[in-house]
């Protein structure tokens, strides 16, 4: 009850959404996967925008495929903020509006909700189907065992690099490396014109992967939490990961300093493309841009690295990883037909839209290349893209085994980010800030007991 009362008093109109979750209506056919009763109008809920997403071809390939079924887009933010769009999503479920598809841009803000009953569970459905969740997607966005949502599309991280920085310092395009020749490519990249690197967090509690960045470079133990629900931060990474960040700062003076990131609100794509840090740790969500825009246009050679690995004989390079989650309201009354949606969109509709990298492990090297041509065709200058360094990252990233996904990870971030901060700018010395940091997860993991 402690728990359940801890979430409802963290959402905007918890109240309400718990209300119009409560009551699941009527649909068409039970549970199962199978052909919906029709002809029916879903609604799909999202941040994304007919820029980011597509949306357009991608509904039309879906119903030419599926006539008994339509598909309204409730289009929540012109900026594609999908912390705008999560209030809108809020709002909509106390008022008892429509929902049939809810699209979630992370795994936090995905499991506070799915603790309101706010998402369908997907169990029977797969069952009925017959397939293995983990044979069909790279990434297990399950809770509690449970599955409520498949991904949509999915991000992992790598690192892009100026070409043209790496070839005045006689560097070459890494396709396999640790973080110490990480650093050690820092150092040599730093000028007196632009910083080797740019970290964009942790930020308030987001983008705390980047105090992560050696944890997530294993096959488990990536995150704050292990997969039991306790604290991972005896994991010696977690310490190892602050202490790179301190040396690239203080010692090395590689990275941007992060008093500066932080009072100037840089972005990491103005460091990039202004050429102010050489190389930045970011993910698949930039390859529409690489190639450069009107905003931010390239006049130099771009490549992509994978992802530093914690040692040169681990089994390869595994990556932060994430991505959007499609799953059904549980208020919807139309569950067969946003179930037949959520499958497709995140197995063959992936394909249609042509925007982002898919989750679904069907994808051949030949329709991945074709999906990265097709998306850097788009851009400005795709010829300034090392396509082959692109794809190589893409295709040797490794998705981790996740930790425990619990609705009170937000606080866990946001706390921690604090402690970084103290930290990095110079507060607490780094066997402090982890001792701190080991305190406080565990006395949030107990007030949710």
């Amino acid at each position: 009850m402690k728990k359940f009362l801890s979430i409802f008093a963290s959402l905007t109109l918890a109240t309400g959404i718990l209300a119009a979750c409560g009551t699941s209506g009527s649909d068409e056919g039970s549970k199962g996967g199978g052909a919906a009763e029709g002809p029916v109008t879903i609604k799909l809920h999202t941040h994304g925008t007919e820029d980011g997403y597509a949306w357009k071809k991608t509904i039309d390939a879906f119903e030419k495929e599926h006539e008994n079924i339509k598909v309204e887009v409730v289009q929540l933010s012109e900026k594609q903020d999908s912390q705008e769009a999560l209030q809108k999503i809020d709002l909509a479920a106390a008022s008892g509006e429509q929902m049939d598809v809810i699209m979630v841009t992370n795994l936090p803000d995905f499991a506070q909700r799915v603790e309101l009953e706010m998402f369908e569970p997907l169990d029977e459905f797969i069952e009925k189907e017959g397939f293995s969740y983990d044979d069909e997607y790279k990434v297990n966005y399950s809770i509690d065992g449970k599955h409520y949502g498949f991904p949509g599309k999915y991000t992992s991280w790598y690192v892009l690099m100026n070409k043209d920085h790496l070839d005045a310092a006689g560097l070459e395009v890494p396709e396999s490396w640790t973080w110490e020749e990480f650093m050690d490519y820092a150092k040599k990249l730093t000028t007196d014109d632009h910083y080797g690197t740019y970290f964009h967090g942790p930020q308030a509690g987001a983008w705390i992967d980047y105090m992560q960045l050696r944890m997530k470079s294993q096959a488990e133990g990536v995150d704050f939490l292990k997969a039991d629900g306790t604290s991972n931060l005896d994991d010696p990474m977690f310490a190892k990961s602050l202490e790179m960040r301190l040396k690239m700062e203080k010692e090395d003076k590689s990275a941007v300093p992060y008093s500066t990131m932080i009072s100037q609100k840089m972005n990491y794509r103005d460091q990039f493309f202004t050429q102010a840090a050489s190389m930045i740790i970011t993910g698949t969500w930039m390859n529409p841009e690489l190639g450069g825009s009107d905003r931010f246009p390239v006049d130099f050679n771009v490549t992509v690295a994978p992802i530093p690995q914690n040692s040169a004989d681990q089994d390869g390079a595994y990556t932060a990883i994430g991505g959007d989650i499609v799953g059904i309201a549980s208020s919807s009354k139309h569950k067969e037909a946003a179930y037949e949606f959520i499958r497709w969109y995140s197995t063959e509709g992936q394909l249609a839209q042509g925007i982002n990298i898919p989750a679904w492990k069907a994808v051949s090297d030949e329709q991945l290349e074709a999906l990265v041509d097709g998306i850097l065709a788009e851009a400005a200058s795709p010829e300034k893209v090392d396509k082959q360094a692109l794809l190589h990252a893409i295709q040797t990233a490794k998705a981790p085994t996740l930790g425990k996904a619990v609705p009170y990870a937000l606080e866990i971030n946001q706390e921690l980010s604090n402690e970084f901060e103290k930290l990095i700018l110079d507060k607490q010395d780094l066997d402090t800030t982890v001792e701190n940091s080991k305190k406080i997860v565990q006395d949030i993991i107990d007030k949710n007991k």
